[in-house]
């Protein structure tokens, strides 16, 4: 049976990111996938993004119409207002037997911000605290969520642990951005993990979504989370590769 994922989040023009991102790793991974936007923006590579929020009123609509019941996992992307995050975070809550990958990306890769403070003060404060949520933050993201101002590489599974602590599932923070070989920590109630790997040569914009969706992917088959974390992380590793 083919799995359901209802993907969430802020559109891209090339869709190399964002909710067009995920409608492409769905298809790769053979996942039928339920879109709502957010948001609509405009990037161009260079740092210069638009970002243009849909209504409450229509983000509501719209999270009504998916199939909540049929689906096997959420993923939440980009976030453009407080409004649109508490909006989602309702949605949760009501379906919380239903894993929510949600990847709190504040900032485009090329430069350019996809979300207000007040946008990411209700991801702190809505999102990542509900025990239905993987958190998937990198380090820069998961500095802001703590308010601390950076987080080195003996820290990261001290980091994730305490981002965990405030209620969510678990954590997966990546640290592809440190130097040298990067290391991701997930953090459960049981404890913290972490996987490093050769840091690969290739270079891909929306590494991020891609992880994310295809660790959503592998939830909504039924997949034990730490078996769902190697499997979309070889997945976004091949991905790599191949640009």
């Amino acid at each position: 049976m083919t799995a359901i994922v209802l993907s969430i989040g802020t559109s891209h023009p090339w869709n190399v990111a964002g909710v067009g991102r995920d409608l492409i790793v769905g298809e790769q991974l053979d996942a039928r996938v339920f879109t709502a936007i957010a948001a609509v923006s405009a990037q161009d590579g260079r740092g210069h993004v638009v970002v243009q929020p849909i209504s409450s009123e229509v983000l509501a609509a719209q999270l009504r119409a998916l199939p909540w019941d049929a689906a096997g996992a959420v993923r939440v992307g980009a976030l453009p207002t407080r409004e649109a995050v508490s909006t989602i975070a309702a949605s949760l809550r009501a379906h919380a037997w239903l894993p929510a990958v949600v990847d709190p990306v504040f900032a485009a890769s090329g430069g350019g911000e996809l979300c207000d403070p007040a946008a990411r003060q209700g991801i702190r404060d809505e999102l990542a605290v509900l025990g239905n949520v993987v958190l998937t933050p990198n380090l820069a993201e998961a500095a802001a969520l703590l308010e601390n101002g950076g987080i080195e590489r003996a820290r990261i599974g001290e980091a994730a642990a305490a981002l965990q602590s405030r209620g969510a599932l678990a954590v997966l923070l990546k640290g592809g951005h440190l130097g040298g070989d990067p290391a991701d920590a997930l953090a459960t109630a049981g404890g913290v993990e972490i996987f490093s790997e050769p840091r690969i040569a290739g270079r891909m914009h929306g590494t991020g979504c891609t992880l994310a969706m295809a660790l959503a992917c592998e939830l909504a088959r039924g997949a034990a989370l730490i078996d769902a974390v190697r499997a979309s992380s070889a997945y976004a590793r091949d991905q790599i590769a191949r640009h």
